[in-house]
């Protein structure tokens, strides 16, 4: 049986052992898993110091615990994480949702709500929707929109879906199964397209911290040799699918903004934004086409 253990102690024993194994926020962390197992929003764990956990609690969060030492990530542990406000589901098979994504959500809707019209509803493809988070929110706070969500594995568009559910956007967020642009029914054009596309280059991957590499499905990280392979699918194949004035909004890693400027430049891609991340670091391009794709509307 263990010993008698207040919220106090417990946070600090638990925050020392995750700083042992290279857990980064280890006082956060320590506090979001302590939340989790009471049912309490973390700033309620400070009104509750001198509470002593049953030690059904104990056992829980030790478990979680040692969990998290393994560097499973946290959002694993407790299923889901949040996104624009928003509750979404997460798992091995698919990538977690990164904060710096919610800039392209917040620019994608933002964008949409300038295309409502009477009568016309906005369309939006998500290109490689994963977990769904940004189809997801693109319907939530732009209501009268059409998404489309498109990945090739099975499994992510399952998770996708009961995200799309779970946050009462289901009626208006499609999924399709495929590799790649060709697999958008040919009738389509979208007002907006935003993808989040694999982008470290395949030699990197093992270098990236352990909760990333062991735990994000590979298929999510590999952006090929250079890191830009789905960019170049994107850049030769997306201009049809975009009604006039349509925009192509993606979310590129570190040190790929030149590379890609070229890449797009080329394909006659107009570059209208270019947006920093919350740490001033350039991460979201914002791209029209000069010639209106044949079939817009």
């Amino acid at each position: 049986m263990l010993s008698p253990v207040t919220v106090l102690e417990v946070i600090q024993r638990t925050t020392s052992f995750l700083a042992k194994k290279g857990v980064d926020s280890a006082r956060l962390q320590a506090e979001l898993l302590l939340a989790h197992v009471l049912h309490l929003p973390r700033m309620q764990l400070y009104l509750n110091f001198e509470r002593v956990l049953t030690q059904e609690q104990q056992d829980t969060l030790r478990k979680l615990v040692l969990r998290r030492g393994e560097r499973e990530p946290l959002q694993h542990i407790l299923g889901s994480t949040s996104f624009c406000g928003l509750e979404i589901v997460v798992s091995r098979h698919v990538l977690i949702p990164r904060p710096e994504t919610e800039l392209l959500a917040e620019q994608g809707w933002t964008f949409l709500n300038q295309r409502v019209a009477p009568g016309l509803a906005p369309t939006a493809l998500d290109f490689g929707t994963g977990s769904g988070c940004l189809a997801v929110a693109l319907a939530a706070q732009c209501p009268t929109a059409q998404v489309y969500a498109l990945d090739t594995a099975p499994e992510a568009l399952e998770i996708a879906r009961e995200n799309a559910a779970r946050n009462g956007v289901a009626e208006r967020v499609r999924f399709l199964q495929g590799d790649g642009l060709a697999t958008v029914p040919a009738e389509l054009r979208f007002d907006l397209i935003v993808a989040n596309p694999p982008y470290i280059p395949t030699s990197e991957i093992d270098l990236l911290q352990p909760e990333v590499r062991n735990y994000d499905p590979r298929s999510a990280l590999d952006g090929g040799p250079d890191g830009l392979s789905f960019y170049r699918h994107l850049a030769n194949e997306a201009g049809p699918l975009l009604k006039s004035e349509g925009k192509l909004m993606l979310e590129f890693g570190d040190g790929q903004e030149n590379q890609l400027l070229e890449l797009f430049q080329k394909q006659n891609w107009i570059v209208e934004g270019n947006v920093q991340d919350y740490t001033q670091r350039p991460r979201l391009l914002i791209l029209r086409k000069t010639i209106s794709p044949a079939g817009s509307n």
